[in-house]
Formats: structure tokens, sequence, C-alpha cells
């Protein structure tokens, strides 16, 4: 995993952690749909905020599992992450 967390590696955490499909390039050529549109629901956000936190050994701000879409979450990660 890069310092960024980029859409495909979103796309595969959703899938990993959720079993929810999703396109990279679909995802990333609407990132400001909700990730309701994409089948996420908070429970599964909430599972990815887990992962990265495990992964990085970190914890992730308290409002990364209401993120409502791709960027609003990829934006809040990838700002934490270089903090």
């Amino acid at each position: 995993m890069t310092a960024r967390l980029t859409m495909e590696e979103l796309a595969a955490l959703m899938k990993k952690g959720a079993g929810v499909t999703v396109d990279p390039a679909a995802m990333a050529s609407r990132p400001d749909s909700g990730f309701d549109e994409w089948g996420l629901d908070s429970l599964g956000l909430l599972g990815i905020v887990g992962e990265l936190e495990n992964r990085h050994s970190r914890p992730l701000p308290a409002d990364a599992d209401r993120c409502k879409s791709p960027r609003e979450f990829l934006d809040l990660v990838n700002n934490a992450l270089a903090a």
C-alpha cells in the first residue's frame, strides 16, 4: 500500500472488508457520489477504517467512518496519513 490511499485501494478494501465489488474507474469518475450508491453502508466503512488503522498502526480521525463519498474519505484519510 502506498503512503496515499488511491481509488483502486479503496475499491479493494470495499471488496475485502464489505464484500462490495466496485470498478475503481467508475468510482473515480463519480467521486462525489455517496457510498450508498456503491453499496457500502456505515458498517462496511467502519471496517475499512479499522483495516487502515491496523495497516498504519495509527488511528484515523474520529469522523472517518462518517464520510459520505469516496472523495471525502480519500481526502480525510490522505490528510491524516500525511500529518
